[in-house]
């Protein structure tokens, strides 16, 4: 039996879309981190224990270059590309073992963020605490839908071998939920568009204010004379 294009197609966006229990985030060029290292204040960049989150503001911090590299006290350049938090706190934890007997070693990515556009009533960026996140998640953060959202029509666009994808989700529907709550990562954008009404509120109520204001004007002006 064929499979159409249109029918690939789907399986392609389903497979890219699906929601994978054991996803992990993995560090990419361009990154930006803090690595800190227990009672040794002096080899952490950024966020250390004793103050934690004190230096992010300052702007200190690593970033990871095109190969993937970034420079770390003592350490020097050290490469981290397509590793996990976890194994990149591993491997930082193994080299520091040189000068440091049992170093307690934490990595934090400063931009796991997504970007949510659209008729939300607090648009913009959302970092990312989590691995697991989903679209109503996302959503919520984002203040929930505002009165003219579009549920119907959710677009959810990522970035797949540098080319941009898109899924439609139907948040409509409560039956439907379990397939189009779809699973987000860092560097997706959700764009909530608005219902045709909004446009033709719009024009109606730039017509109908200006007369009901000039018709209550007119009752009042009969009251008073």
């Amino acid at each position: 039996m064929t499979v159409s294009k249109q029918e690939q197609n789907t399986q392609k966006l389903d497979s890219i879309f699906a929601f994978n229990d054991h996803y992990t985030y993995t560090l990419r060029k361009d990154d930006k981190i803090n690595v800190s290292v227990w009672d040794n204040d002096d080899l952490s960049v950024g966020s250390i224990y004793g103050i934690y989150n004190s230096n992010e503001v300052y702007g200190k911090w690593l970033m990871l270059d095109d190969s993937g590299y970034v420079s770390i006290p003592k350490l020097g350049k050290i490469n981290l590309f397509g590793l996990s938090v976890n194994a990149a706190k591993e491997k930082l934890t193994l080299a520091f073992k040189k000068w440091i007997v049992n170093p307690i070693v934490d990595v934090k990515v400063l931009n796991k963020e997504v970007t949510v556009l659209g008729e939300l009533k607090a648009p913009g960026k959302i970092l990312l605490e989590k691995e697991n996140n989903t679209l109503l998640e996302l959503i919520g953060k984002a203040g929930d839908f505002d009165f003219y959202a579009n549920k119907k029509k959710i677009q959810v666009i990522r970035i797949v071998n540098s080319q941009p994808v898109s899924f439609i989700a139907d948040l409509s529907r409560l039956k439907d939920l379990a397939a189009t709550n779809i699973q987000i990562h860092p560097g997706d954008i959700i764009y909530v568009p608005s219902r045709r009404g909004k446009e033709w509120d719009r024009r109606a109520g730039s017509t109908i204010v200006p007369i009901a204001s000039a018709i209550s004007t007119a009752v009042l002006l009969t009251k008073i004379f």
